[in-house]
């Protein structure tokens, strides 16, 4: 097969926007976009017969060689909306870079590489590479070298590549922007202007993004040519077709509330969002110590374990995943029915995000979000931004619970009883109630084994059950912990220490031993830097991952940021180098307080994935118990060690007492 079979049109061929609207009206079907062969076969493979909205409005654009903006939420088949078209435009007999996507995760760059392997599977000799940091340099420098026709990676990765000379930018005829409103919220704006910057004047460019803020306009305005608007109205967004409910849940009664809700509901498998690292570490240990298959990803978690306990939920190993927002970018599993807010997310996007991990591509799913008392204004700015109101639930009872799985049994009961051979047990059964001279009978015997089977919680009040919950639980604390005062929570829920009081003093600055060393970056608040913005430098840049980052203060002309890892020279030039709020990091080892002049006026306690916490005490944004005495954690799967035993380092490691800031 030649390119010319399955090259686009170029932009001198473009049709008119008329035009294309009449396409998109008149094609319902795949087979009626005008795709070369060889994709519709690959189409024909996946099993797809209808496009969704974005695809039907987006592939006859590309197709015909227009820019396009895609507004549409996650879930919606963004991939193949651009990657069926990419495919073809590119030249296999053309070894060399044709085309390129940026992806603000490592998890978004692997899957959308992998979909777009899927979409090219009847295309030969084109090879898909993706890059991004956290992995070796090496394999996909060859992989660039050897020719890879498209590139799907992080910004900071990529231009990393573009720098070393791997990945060269003469050839590039596409590219692409996924998420990109996620991209710039981490902080990688001045990224993306310079790999446009680095490609040719004559290409095509597809920006996709949930939301469309002033800074993604910016970026449309200024490197797309006469883009075509495609929005996909919320009717047909991932949101409507997730049944969203909330569920009004002080803070200590989370843990119960979310284990009788998983014991209740039909989904095949569920995810349940934490705000942190330390929250998500900690809800799912408490589901395992419940007997309940989970595990638990965050941004510490290495990518090859990620991948396997991602498999184990994809072939129904395991029924919970537990997640922080950036561990689960890119997650989709179908077996996946029911998405749990434990914590609410600080932005409305997170929430779509979040609820977009099941009712994907035309199935349907069900969403609950836990609200505080103090976190209903919360609740009402989310569901103004997504324009849906959230349906009020309750959460079940004990009582509830006994009653679902009673149920449950009862089917099978039915099932069980149509293959016959209960000889040997009717026999028994008419024994026991012969000697109990007619004190029981057959339906007071069925009760009695439900009880035994499911649990006899039914009848208890629910007020006594979560009592007696809370008493076990206090009293296993203070086996394994040593007695201790209780803390108590302030209002945003947050864990105060009371052994000495709510103040302490501020931990030392200055070099740090072999917990870390403290660096000075060259950029502060003034210059609009976000705590994003530096984890995302410094992950792409300096090959780090989440678990070698500590805290980092931003004052207004610098910030300080705790780096457990070692930092080789080269790292050091990379970082120095990187640009965050239009300035240069300058990275340098930090000399103490007598170099630095005045307090930090914010203070980022931050979890392993990357994500600023919403409270100042870092791994007490859910309000967990204090963790500080914690070794380090088993295994996140199966078989979790006891709870006093898990990995407890925050950020910043473990830490000496501080002042509140």
């Amino acid at each position: 097969m030649t390119s010319s079979d399955i090259s686009a049109p170029s932009r001198a061929l473009s049709t008119s926007d008329a035009a294309l609207e009449t396409a998109v009206t008149d094609t319902p079907r795949f087979d009626e976009l005008g795709l070369p062969e060889p994709l519709m076969a690959a189409v024909r493979d996946l099993g797809f017969t209808t496009p969704s909205a974005i695809q039907v409005q987006a592939i006859p654009a590309l197709l015909a060689g227009r820019d396009i903006t895609g507004v549409a939420q996650t879930g919606t088949g963004k991939t193949a909306a651009f990657g069926i078209p990419m495919l073809a435009s590119i030249d296999p007999t053309l070894r060399a870079t044709q085309a390129l996507v940026l992806a603000p995760t490592r998890e978004l760059a692997m899957q959308v590489a992998d979909a777009i392997r899927s979409f090219a599977s009847h295309l030969p000799h084109i090879e898909v590479v993706s890059v991004y940091g956290g992995a070796p340099y090496i394999p996909q420098q060859r992989s660039l070298e050897r020719g890879a026709q498209i590139v799907v990676g992080t910004p900071g990765r990529v231009i990393d590549h573009m720098e070393r000379g791997a990945l060269k930018m003469a050839d590039v005829r596409f590219l692409v922007l996924d998420e990109a409103d996620e991209m710039l919220r981490m902080g990688f704006a001045e990224d993306v202007d310079k790999v446009f910057a680095q490609a040719p004047e004559q290409r095509q460019v597809a920006l996709f993004s949930a939301t469309m803020p002033p800074q993604i306009r910016r970026v449309a305005t200024e490197h797309l040519t006469s883009p075509v608007e495609i929005t996909v109205a919320r009717q047909s967004s991932t949101v409507t077709s997730v049944e969203q409910t909330y569920a009004v849940v002080p803070f200590r009664h989370k843990t119960g509330a979310l284990t009788r809700i998983l014991a209740t509901s039909d989904a095949d498998a569920a995810i349940v969002f934490c705000r942190t690292r330390g929250a998500a570490e900690e809800v799912g240990s408490a589901l395992v110590e419940r007997g309940i298959s989970a595990a638990t990803i965050s941004g510490d978690v290495a990518q090859k374990e990620r991948e396997k306990i991602v498999e184990r939920l994809r072939s129904g190993a395991l029924d919970v995943l537990v997640a922080t927002d950036v561990a689960a970018r890119g997650l989709d599993v179908d077996r996946i029915g029911l998405v749990v807010n434990f914590d609410l997310p600080g932005e409305p996007e997170a929430y779509v995000h979040r609820i977009g991990r099941t009712g994907r591509a035309g199935r349907t799913g069900k969403a609950i979000s836990f609200v505080t008392p103090a976190e209903r204004n919360r609740l009402k700015f989310i569901e103004r931004t997504i324009r849906t109101q959230l349906t009020l639930t309750e959460v079940p009872t004990p009582a509830d619970v006994s009653a679902h799985g009673a149920r449950t049994l009862l089917g099978q009961i039915a099932e069980r009883r149509e293959s016959g051979r209960l000889e040997l047990y009717r026999g028994l059964v008419d024994e026991f109630l012969a000697n109990n001279d007619g004190d029981v009978d057959g339906a007071e015997l069925a009760a009695v084994m439900l009880a035994l089977h499911v649990g006899d919680d039914g009848p208890r009040a629910h007020a006594e059950q979560v009592a007696a919950e809370e008493e076990r639980a206090e009293a296993k604390r203070l086996a394994e912990r040593g007695a201790r005062r209780p803390g108590r929570f302030d209002d945003e829920g947050g864990r105060r220490d009371q052994r000495d009081g709510d103040r302490r003093p501020r931990r030392e600055n200055g070099p740090r031993d072999a917990q870390g060393t403290r660096y000075r970056l060259a950029v502060g608040f003034n210059h609009g830097v976000q705590p994003g913005g530096i984890v995302g430098a410094l992950t792409n840049e300096g090959g780090l991952e989440g678990k070698d980052l500590g805290k980092i203060d931003i004052f207004p002309s610098f910030s300080l940021v705790d780096i457990i890892a070692p930092l080789d020279a080269g790292a050091i030039d990379r970082i120095s180098r990187a640009r965050v709020g239009g300035r240069m990091l300058r990275i340098t080892i930090d000399q103490g307080p007598g170099a630095r002049g005045p307090r930090p006026e914010r203070s980022h306690e931050r979890s392993h994935d990357g994500a600023p916490s919403a409270r100042r005490d870092s791994g007490r944004d859910s309000g967990w118990s204090n963790r500080r005495d914690a070794a380090p954690a088993g295994r996140r799967e199966g078989g979790y060690r006891d709870s006093a035993r898990r990995d407890d380092r925050s950020f910043d490691g473990p830490r000496k007492p501080r002042t509140r800031g």
